[in-house]
């Protein structure tokens, strides 16, 4: 008990420093102020920021396109990782190619999806979608992996049908790993969002980030780059914490 208090109170005078250390280079002038506004001016920004209208608005469309490429990606790339895991020739065709589409840039695919799905929602949900699939995949085909054979040879023995076999071996080994999937899945579903609309969009907030980056608003820039990191955190430890408390499911 000592000692996580002791850790978590070290992290928390590392992210002070981190915003001392900020402040104190803005007002000290050792970086311009117009490159880098203060930590108090830029948490001040976005408390401004947070009860506009127009950036509420942005937040919610970012959100349903973050969750509905989420919620497409995930079940379906996790049905495809299950059926390469439990297939050993699939595996042995798919497993290298999957690791090399996994390896090439999904950025570069950017201009594709515009092309084809025009500039809007589709775009988004799709280059989300596209970016999020591959890490589920394979994080799903090491889950199945991880399973014991020696779990699965009693379950059989004992004539437990594949339904049972699911939700009571596979599904209590998988767990763990795949809530550690979707922590990492997220952060690629997000960039892959903010990104397609930075590139060419024309609401959501990662279109706001890019226009005020454009237009030199440091500011605000600044405040909506705390704004996606602190949503990220956000939902980062709350599967972490669903994770800690499955953890007893790890065999």
């Amino acid at each position: 008990m000592q000692g996580s208090l002791a850790i978590n109170l070290a992290r928390i005078a590392i992210i002070l420093a981190v915003l001392a250390l900020w402040e104190a280079l803005s007002r000290t002038g050792i970086v311009n102020p117009r490159l880098l506004p203060s930590a108090s001016d830029t948490f001040a920004t976005l408390g401004d920021l947070l009860q506009r209208a127009a950036v509420q608005k942005d937040l919610m469309v970012t959100a349903t396109e973050v969750l509905t490429a989420f919620a497409l990606a995930v079940p379906f790339g996790a049905l495809i990782g299950f059926l390469v895991a439990e297939n050993r020739y699939f595996a042995d065709v798919a497993k290298p190619l999957l690791f090399f589409a996994f390896s090439i840039p999904k950025s570069i695919f950017l201009p594709m999806f515009i092309l084809v799905f025009g500039v809007g929602f589709a775009q988004k949900v799709g280059f989300g979608f596209f970016s999020t699939i591959f890490i589920v995949i394979m994080s799903t085909t090491t889950a199945v992996e991880s399973v014991k054979v020696e779990h699965l040879t009693v379950a059989r023995s004992y004539g437990a049908t594949r339904m049972q076999t699911a939700f009571r071996v596979y599904l209590p080994s998988m767990l763990p790993v795949l809530l550690e999937a979707l922590r990492i899945s997220m952060i690629f579903n997000l960039t892959g969002v903010i990104l397609a609309e930075m590139y060419a969009s024309r609401d959501g907030i990662g279109h706001q980030i890019a226009t005020w980056g454009e237009n030199f608003q440091m500011k605000q820039l600044l405040a909506g780059v705390v704004m996606v990191a602190a949503i990220a955190m956000t939902f980062n430890e709350l599967v972490r914490w669903v994770e800690t408390r499955c953890s007893h499911w790890r065999t």
